[in-house]
């Protein structure tokens, strides 16, 4: 007799399990919603590459605090961990300036953090509302804001979004949800704009040796990661039935094109949208 897999059945395969190149050697990633899900996968894939991990965090400690000592059992090195509310302006700023400080740097960041509040238009409160667009989209702006002007005084850096596929399609019950995940692609392309203006005015645009200051987003479609959790059986399979694939996607999925982008070598690549969702959008 066959079972179909659990959401979590499928997440326990998000894991690279060892240091496999230099690709990001001497580079220090922030990951905010780092130590879970998406988050977590993407901090593997890039400590993979020699990266420096710092993961953000809401409110879980032990979560939080075994996360990191995992972390540092499988790849030699620490990341270190960060709390705060990505809604609050405030606590955006401190956390950039908590993983300078422990870095000495920072070359990616990349704004993972987000939550749902779902309702129908009618029956959504101002606060939820507010809450969902403070985290997922004004938190990316702070931080990336923040985060934009130390990369460029360094003249080098990688900010990736990670919107989501509803941003492109809507859904009934996640008008909050979609607005802001839709704000991102203006916010990345604006930044992207911005980023390339701060390097020419610096004169550093054209350098032959330069990893450039770029800024992009990737859409997940619906990936398996607690978020799902609490969608009924029957409703996932409605989900999974309109996905040109045929399946959820993996967390490690996502993070393999954060990767790709966070690379030296991507540094011809900005303000663009990446779809990771099974042809879910064709």
């Amino acid at each position: 007799m066959t079972t179909t897999p659990t959401v979590l059945d499928i997440t326990q395969h998000d894991n690279i399990a060892a240091r496999t190149g230099d690709k990001l050697k001497r580079r220090v990633a922030f990951v905010t919603g780092g130590t879970r899900g998406i988050g977590a996968a993407i901090c593997r894939s890039l400590a993979s590459q020699g990266a420096t991990l710092a993961a953000g965090y809401a409110g879980n400690d032990d979560a939080a605090t075994k996360f990191r000592d995992s972390f540092a059992i499988t790849y030699g090195t620490a990341v270190s961990i960060h709390k705060g509310n990505v809604g609050d302006a405030g606590d955006c700023r401190r956390t950039i300036d908590e993983v300078i400080a422990a870095h000495g740097r920072l070359d990616i960041l990349v704004n993972n953090a987000g939550i749902t509040i779902d309702k129908t238009v009618l029956k959504l409160s101002d606060e939820d509302w507010f809450k969902v667009l403070n985290v997922n989209l004004s938190g990316a702006f702070f931080l990336s804001q923040a985060a934009l002007r130390h990369m460029a005084e360094r003249g080098s850096g990688r900010i990736v979004n990670v919107s989501s596929v509803i941003g492109e399609m809507g859904n009934i019950g996640q008008a909050n949800y979609a607005a802001s995940k839709s704000g991102l692609f203006g916010l990345t392309k604006t930044l992207a704009r911005e980023a390339a203006f701060l390097l020419s005015k610096a004169g550093r645009l054209t350098d032959p040796d330069g990893v450039g200051l770029t800024v992009n987003t990737v859409t997940p479609g619906f990936i398996a990661t607690e978020m799902l959790e609490h969608i009924p059986a029957k409703v996932l399979e409605r989900i999974v039935g309109q996905i040109p694939l045929g399946r959820l996607g993996k967390p490690e999925e996502v993070a393999r094109v954060v990767h790709f982008l966070a690379a030296d070598a991507s540094s011809y690549i900005t303000g663009q949208v990446w779809g990771v969702n099974g042809g879910l959008d064709m």
